[in-house]
């Protein structure tokens, strides 16, 4: 009889693991389902607005100019040999360069300016994050004719430089390669600046309290503890500022003249003026390998798509 029992025991729990992994099972697919009907939305949206004008982009890269613009659907790859001119490999680089400088001044400048924001009172960090944002309030194309009126010859740093003596005659900041880097980093700024300081709130204070009471100076406790810790709002700045930069068209258009040409403004060139859509198509995916390579390294040293939040 206890055999018999022991059986009976043995065969109950079998069906009670096998109802209880069926109800997992079950809750797994609801919640699949519920997953899927959530993001439902956000896949059609990326898939027709990022994925589908992609493999358009891509797709026109590899046909032919018409004779009188347009496309001639006939396959070639001279638009990707055309892209190792020398003229087209020097605008690459100098657009690599001054996305890279500009990236260079925004930490530089906003590292101490986020530090500064993290580390003040409570009361006044809403405040100082809203000096940050307001200028997003404003029109770009605006804020960039502000700093016309401010560089150009008979603008306002030149005329008071004048009135107090320190030139005699005008300097030249409008149209060349500093107007355009004075633009970007106006620009990009924010960008720098909201995940490092989203980083740099997040700091224990008492591991910077604790490598001071062991006897690290200032220097040491920034180079060994606050600069690791903050290593992914660098990383997210620093993609948050690189990327943009290579494809902002307008800045270089307005404060480089005709003087500064960058890929973007190179891309706009020959969709708008030149009617070259094939040859534009294949820069256009040269920047688009770019931006994936700048997100591959990001995230292989180390980032986080949480680090990239910047409010």
């Amino acid at each position: 009889m206890e055999l018999r029992q022991h059986g009976g025991d043995e065969i109950m729990t079998q069906k009670s693991f096998k109802k209880f992994y069926k109800n997992i099972k079950d809750k797994l697919k609801s919640q699949n389902a519920g997953a899927f009907k959530t993001l439902s939305p956000v896949l059609i949206w990326m898939t027709l607005f990022f994925v589908v004008p992609i493999i358009m982009v891509i797709i026109v890269s590899f046909l032919t100019r018409g004779q009188y613009g347009g496309i001639d659907y006939k396959f070639t790859l001279d638009n990707y040999i055309k892209l190792f001119n020398p003229l087209y490999v020097e605008i690459l680089i100098k657009s690599l360069i001054i996305a890279l400088l500009t990236t260079l001044i925004c930490l530089f400048l906003g590292y101490p300016f986020a530090y500064f924001i993290a580390r003040s009172k409570k009361k006044y960090r809403h405040v100082l994050i809203l000096l940050i944002i307001l200028p997003f309030w404003t029109n770009s194309l605006v804020r960039t004719y502000a700093w016309i009126i401010l560089l150009r010859t008979e603008g306002i740093i030149n005329t008071y430089l004048i009135k107090f003596g320190i030139i005699n005659t005008p300097i030249k900041l409008l149209y060349n390669n500093a107007a355009v880097m004075i633009g970007m980093v106006y620009m990009m700024f924010p960008f720098m600046v909201l995940p490092l300081y989203s980083s740099i709130e997040k700091l224990d204070s008492s591991l910077l309290e604790a490598a001071s009471d062991l006897g690290a100076t200032p220097r040491k406790v920034f180079s060994k503890v606050i600069l690791p810790l903050t290593k992914p709002g660098i990383m997210s700045g620093c993609l948050l500022v690189f990327v943009p930069t290579l494809g902002y068209f307008f800045i270089p258009d307005l404060l480089g003249g005709s003087k500064v040409v960058l890929l973007s403004n190179l891309i706009k060139n020959q969709f708008l003026s030149a009617r070259n859509w094939p040859f534009g198509s294949a820069i256009s995916v040269v920047l688009i390998i770019i931006m994936f390579i700048m997100i591959g390294l990001y995230l292989k040293l180390g980032g986080n798509k949480k680090d990239m939040e910047v409010l």
